[in-house]
């Protein structure tokens, strides 16, 4: 894959209480012909995080038309699965509502935190978003004991497919508990109850103890998946890409992802988490840089898949 970098877009201000840094899962919608909506997690000095936007635009991303002055969706309540925080997910348009598939952290005692599926909408052009439950859509399971997250859903042939981490362990590396995920992928007949087989599709490899955060696309008949990866060393994270003609067996390509580090920029030593939009003809690529995104996001657009 072949990209052209536009540069370093967005970085939080730090001017509210309730986003403070990181604009971590950047994840741009089409919102119309003149906006691209990025929603986001930001962070406080808790480090909880809550979903808001930054507006860019459509012709030109490296502009930024606005930032949402409050979250669209806040915290869950104390007790519930997502109460110290919520991350994206996917937006995906589903008649006259959005919907927002989400990320939902809470804290125990024995385990860094837990991280399930949450189910929004918005009936307002996606300016705020209210939960169609409380509970996670999709919930621990028997080998998901710690972490089921979706982070991209498709409505086709008649079926929700989505794609999302599951996690089910720790690794201590250099002194520090880390969670082992892999990328598994299920369907649904309304989006909202998951009860069907789930297949592995992606899992980790050789000194890799994680790889998630799929971000899934359909270009000239094929599948192509994003995700970010880490291994033991517990200093590079860094995206790879994988093929595949049904949506459930993939073919890993890392070597043909494209994007690189920039020295001295806000993605010299990380680049995660990215995602494309289509607007007016072109692909853009949103992604964060160091540090899981703690400084915001950058642009690239996409030359050549």
């Amino acid at each position: 894959m072949k990209w052209n970098k536009l540069g370093h877009v967005f970085s939080p201000i730090g001017n509210d209480d309730w986003k403070k840094d990181f604009a971590m899962t950047p994840t741009p919608f089409l919102l119309n012909d003149k906006v691209i909506r990025v929603y986001a997690g930001f962070r406080d000095n808790e480090g909880i995080s809550r979903i808001g936007y930054i507006d860019l635009s459509a012709k030109d991303p490296t502009k930024v038309l606005g930032v949402s002055d409050k979250p669209v969706l806040d915290r869950g309540r104390d007790g519930c699965f997502d109460d110290n925080g919520v991350i994206l997910g996917d937006i995906v348009r589903y008649g006259d509502v959005l919907r927002m598939y989400y990320v939902g952290f809470q804290l125990v005692k024995r385990a860094k935190f837990l991280a399930f599926t949450g189910l929004a909408e918005s009936t307002d052009e996606g300016n705020t978003f209210q939960r169609v439950t409380e509970a996670p859509v999709m919930d621990r399971t028997q080998g998901g004991t710690t972490i089921r997250a979706i982070h991209t859903i498709l409505f086709e042939d008649g079926l929700w497919k989505a794609w999302f981490a599951v996690g089910d362990s720790w690794e201590e590396i250099k002194g520090k508990q880390y969670p082992n995920y892999n990328i598994w992928y299920t369907e649904s007949a309304d989006g909202v109850h998951f009860n069907q087989p789930d297949v592995l599709c992606v899992d980790v490899e050789g000194d890799e103890y994680r790889i998630g955060r799929p971000s899934v696309y359909k270009h000239n008949g094929t599948y192509y998946m994003f995700y970010t990866k880490g291994t033991t060393s517990g200093e590079d994270y860094f995206p790879g890409v994988a093929l595949s003609k049904d949506g459930k067996q993939w073919e890993r390509r890392d070597e043909d992802f494209g994007l690189t580090l920039s020295p001295g920029e806000f993605d010299s030593m990380h680049l995660c988490y990215p995602r494309l939009v289509s607007a007016h003809g072109k692909v853009f690529c949103i992604y964060n840089g160091n540090n899981m995104g703690i400084d915001g996001f950058g642009v690239a657009e996409l030359l050549e898949w």
